[in-house]
């Protein structure tokens, strides 16, 4: 049976994949295994709830909430806020744990649910498996569990005050205002399409220009966001603002765009505020966490200006798992996902774009001169199918094709190949000071894990 839960909790086609029976026995069973594993410590437990405003997230919400009550857990609910505002409430009102119905940067059509422990952090592995197991144990009619009636059955509470909350946290941890910063919002037509633009206006910035805050519930991502940048990059080459911020349908990520239409990506945001963190000597054991795929530019900058790198598997989950172990305060991925350690238990993009603002507001600086610590090298991927995942590091003659790449490449270029985790797929990435090069050497190692894994 395949795993319910993914790298970021559970997806699927909404009312298909994702049922409303599904979200309520899962809700159940996430009462049931984190009471087992001690978590509400003999006190009647809450639950903070909150959704992206997908049209199914309504129905959902309301499955996750009547699991929840009718376990005995007593709900907060939110309404539509962003993933990294259920992760803070979770944590600012003592609550047990969070449910956050969101499918991220994916089409309208999915949905997802996300649980949070206390404090507003990730569940780890085991519990996820043990809430899966629970409910499949008691899907099946294997186990009866005693639900409690009375007084004892969970109430549900409107929260309305979550907004103002968390958008004044946001504000108060700032190292300075934003005063004089032009900035134009893409939200999405996501979770934050009301947090981004209010917290900017709360920080000093004048909001010039928003896009993709209007969501219908049926409109999330479509042709905006931090996956869909062409008309934001449009806006700022028009409005000549100084910042420009797209997040996507959760708000748990943050991309960038200059006066001049042109990309800031993760990994130039994370440049950008390592250095800034460490000026002010808030980058804990000068260290930024990144990704494998975190472009050579990013590392040689950071080697420049005298800052440590650490490098984890893809995905923030592996990010964030790297920076509690080891008490960093900054890292993140590529792709937008940034997260604060010490401000933010997840990635949170509102929170990116606002620290940006802050870094143009201390520097009086334009957003391209501050991405310009790095360069980004020229990056080629190609997916490989229909070949053996499992023989990439046991395959002599394609070790040797690799080892052969990566000294005609030296010091100015780097080879990665990764197996998928779900797919008969190897994915081939290339970087060179020149795209031809990359293109080049990465179509020739692509050729030799057909030849070789086919």
């Amino acid at each position: 049976m395949a795993r319910l839960f993914g790298t970021d909790g559970v997806r699927g086609v909404a009312n298909e994949g994702l049922t409303a029976e599904l979200a309520l026995g899962l809700s159940v069973a996430a009462a049931h295994v984190l009471g087992d594993a001690n978590a509400f410590e003999g006190h009647r437990p809450v639950a903070v709830v909150g959704r992206d405003p997908r049209a199914s997230g309504e129905f959902l919400e309301a499955a996750v909430i009547a699991g929840l009550a009718s376990a005995g857990v007593d709900v907060l609910r939110v309404g539509v806020l962003p993933t990294p505002a259920v992760a803070y409430l979770t944590g600012a009102l003592g609550a047990d744990f969070g449910v956050m119905l969101s499918a991220s940067h994916n089409a309208m059509p999915d949905n997802g649910i996300k649980f949070l422990a206390r404090g507003g952090h990730k569940l780890d592995d085991a519990l996820e498996d043990a809430i899966e197991a629970h409910y499949h144990r008691y899907g099946a009619g294997e186990e009866t569990w005693k639900r409690p009636t009375g007084a004892a059955v969970g109430r549900v509470r409107q929260y309305n005050e979550g907004f103002d909350r968390y958008v004044a946290h946001l504000v108060a941890v700032l190292p300075n205002r934003l005063d004089g910063v032009r900035v134009v919002i893409d939200g999405a037509h996501g979770a934050a399409a009301r947090v981004a633009p209010e917290a900017f206006a709360r920080a000093g910035a004048e909001v010039v220009f928003t896009l993709g805050t209007e969501p219908t519930g049926l409109n999330i991502n479509d042709g905006v966001g931090s996956t869909h940048l062409d008309k934001l990059r449009a806006v700022m080459k028009e409005h000549r603002a100084d910042l420009g911020i797209a997040l996507d349908g959760d708000a748990d990520r943050c991309l960038a765009v200059d006066a001049d239409g042109d990309e800031v990506d993760g990994d130039q945001i994370i440049a950008i505020l390592a250095v800034a963190m460490k000026e002010a000597g808030t980058l804990r054991r000068n260290t930024a966490v990144a990704t494998v795929m975190s472009n050579l530019g990013f590392t040689l900058a950071m080697e420049r200006e005298g800052v440590e790198l650490v490098r984890t598997a893809v995905g923030d989950r592996y990010v964030l798992e790297e920076m509690k172990q080891h008490g960093y305060a900054l890292g993140g991925e590529q792709s937008g996902h940034v997260i604060l350690l010490d401000h933010a238990t997840t990635g949170d993009g509102t929170l990116t774009g606002l620290m940006l603002g802050a870094r143009l507001a201390a520097t009086k600086q334009s957003l391209a001169d501050l991405a310009a610590v790095m360069t980004r090298l020229p990056q080629v991927m190609i997916n490989v199918k229909g070949v053996d995942r499992n023989r990439v590091e046991s395959c002599v003659e394609l070790q040797a094709a690799v080892a052969a790449a990566e000294a005609e490449l030296g010091t100015t270029g780097r080879v990665l190949l990764r197996k998928s985790g779900t797919e008969p797929l190897v994915r081939v990435m290339v970087e060179a000071v020149g795209h031809e090069q990359a293109q080049d050497v990465c179509q020739r190692l692509a050729d030799a894990v057909r030849l070789h894994l086919g």
